[in-house]
Order: C-alpha cells, then structure tokens, then sequence
C-alpha cells in the first residue's frame, strides 16, 4: 500500500517536497519505461470495455429519478444528458469485472454491481451540485450550473433529492455491508467539505490537511464503490483491500491533476474556469509546493487569498515555481501505487484496462 496515501499525516511537509523531487531525478525514467511495458501488453481501452455494462446507464439513472414535479425532473435530469465519460462508473464496472474473473472466472458483471455504478454517479452528481451552490459556481461541464438557472435554494433540494433516490437504490440491494460501506462515501463528503472550509496555520499540517481532504471529497467515492463491488464478487478481504487501494490511490491522482489544469489548461477546454480554486480561497498542491520557494505566498493562503491582487500574485508565483511539476509527480507516484495494487490480481483484459487507466489520468487535459 501507498504509504503517501496512508500516512501522510506523519510526513513534514519539507521531507515530502524533498521526496517527490527525489522521485522525480531517480525514478522518473523507470515510471517512462513501466509505462511503455503496459501499453506493450494486451492494451484494454477502459472505456471501450466497459461499454456493454454502461450502456443505458443514463436511462437507467433517470428511472430512478422518477418524480411527478415537471421543473423538479428537469432539475434532476440537467446533468445526468449521457455527454459525460462517466469516469467512476466505468471504474467501477471494470473492477467488478477483475473481481470476479479473479474470484471465479465469471466476465459478467452482477446486477447488484452494476447498481453500485449507478448509485457512484448519482451520489458524485449530487456532490456537484451542492458544491456549485456552496462556490456560488457559474459553470460546470461547458454549462451553466443548476444554481444559475433555478437559484440556489431550488439546486439545494435537486442536489438532496438526487442522493435519497441512490439511497433508496442502495438498500435496494438489501446487504448491509454494502450500505456501510457507500454510506461512509456520503459521510466523508460531508466531512470533506468542511475540511475545504478551514485551513492550518501550521505548514506541514496544511499539507497533510488538503491530502485528507482531497481523499474524502474525491477518492472516497471511488475506493469505497471499487470496494462494495469487490465484496459483491469475491469473498476475500484480500482482494477488498486491493479494489479499496486501487479506488484510492487513482482518486487522489484524479484530484491533483485536476488541481494541476487548474493552473494549465483554458477556461474553455476545462469546462469551467481557470484559477477557481484561487477565487475560492483554496490552496491546493501547485499553491503548497510553491511556498517552498515563495514563502511570502503562506499569508495569502491564511487570508483565503482575499486580499485585491492576491489571485493573481498566487497565480504567478505558482508559475514561476515547480508547483505544477512537484504536483503532477505526486499524481504520478499515486498512480505508480495504484497500479501495484491492482497486478495483484489475476491477469484479465479488465485488469489491464484498470493499469491503462492510470495513465490516461496523468495525461488528461479535462
């Protein structure tokens, strides 16, 4: 397991820049040539797999969503358009896969499982709706936020009405380990989010603040429904463990390079604006790492950026730092230990397409 990922609390936060820069001279070409290894095995595209257990995956969601209030169904359905790659379903169904061909041979995946699917995108699509009323956010996907068009009260009740319909679908499924277990995915984003609201005088804690919290309001989702599906499958808590560190491992990466295009890539090309983050107050990995070399910047961060010409001093300053580069080799070195876990499996198409998965996180641009 990913000591990063487990203990990062104990770690100061100079002894982890020192780490990743470390892991960036010696290991750098080693990730290159791991990379090259997988692509040269039987290559799996992720999304091409999971197709056939994704299929009417919208359609699917929408009958759950089935409400008598025309403007509420609207509400509902706003986000749920069959536009989106539906990145933790497809996660989800392909581990459901490796699980049970590891267990028993079986390629299909479960009826229950792929209800874990649904019940992952309801609750993350709920999350951002709550989110975007909580960042008072204008755009999201290339489009104008539930909150924009119906106000935020009306986003509020869409958002809470979206994750009892996934609740009634999870105690559809009637174990009560798997409710547990996804119930904690609601409780962690809860809990997230309050960590998002506050920060830490104390620079090496700061680091280990926002790793926790990109855990609980990004990973959580993933690992805990790579976990339910795991348990649905196959009866070893080996195999339990290795779908939840899996699950982890990627949903942080996800999250810190999604902190990194925060910084690099285009409004337009993002589906929402750049330098968010910033505007919000947060400081996420590209602003930590550069108080290395900028410590000026440790005011701007307790003060949420607040100040006129904050934003745009941070910005530069992240820049002009390798706050981007120190980031975006973390991301890797989470990758490099997501996929640790998941070879730990017996060989199959959908392993592979998990391994793949991790690459294609690291080079996304959206």
């Amino acid at each position: 397991m990913c000591h990063f990922v487990q203990r990062s609390s104990t770690f100061s936060f100079p002894k982890i820049c020192n780490m990743f820069w470390r892991f960036h001279h010696t290991s750098t070409s080693h990730w290159c040539s791991c990379s090259k290894t997988i692509s040269d095995e039987k290559y799996q595209d992720p999304f091409q797999l999971g197709r056939k257990d994704l299929k009417n995956l919208y359609e699917d969601i929408k009958k759950e969503l089935l409400v008598s209030a025309a403007e509420l169904k609207e509400m509902c359905d706003y986000y749920f358009d069959g536009k989106g790659k539906a990145f933790r379903p497809m996660i989800v169904v392909l581990m459901a896969r490796a699980c049970n061909i590891h267990h028993s041979n079986s390629k299909e995946v479960q009826a229950n499982q792929r209800s874990v699917a649904i019940i992952a995108e309801m609750i993350h699509t709920a999350s951002l709706v709550h989110d975007d009323v909580i960042d008072d956010a204008n755009s999201r996907r290339g489009k104008r936020t539930l909150n924009q068009i119906w106000g935020e009260r009306k986003a509020v009740l869409a958002g809470d009405f979206i994750l009892s319909a996934a609740s009634v679908a999870l105690a559809r499924i009637g174990n009560t380990t798997i409710i547990s277990v996804l119930t904690q995915v609601i409780e962690d984003l809860v809990r997230g989010e309050f960590l998002q609201l506050g920060s830490k005088e104390n620079e090496n804690e700061r680091f280990a603040h926002y790793l926790e919290k990109t855990f609980k309001k990004t990973a959580s989702l993933i690992a805990n429904s790579c976990k339910a599906v795991s348990i649905l499958g196959c009866p070893d808590p080996k195999v339990h463990e290795i779908a939840y560190q899996y699950g982890k491992n990627v949903g942080i990466a996800f999250q810190l390079i999604d902190d990194v295009l925060d910084f690099t890539s285009c409004a337009d090309h993002l589906g929402k604006p750049t330098a968010a983050d910033l505007k919000l107050g947060l400081a996420t990995g590209p602003v930590l790492f550069a108080c290395r070399q900028f410590p000026e910047m440790n005011a701007m961060i307790m003060r949420r950026f607040s100040k006129p010409g904050d934003v745009e001093r941070a910005w530069k300053y992240v820049l002009q730092s390798d706050g981007v580069q120190q980031t975006t080799y973390l991301a890797q070195r989470y990758c490099h230990a997501a996929t640790r876990e998941i070879r730990k499996l017996r060989p199959s198409p959908e392993r592979e397409a998990l391994v793949h998965l991790t690459e294609m996180v690291l080079m996304r641009d959206k």
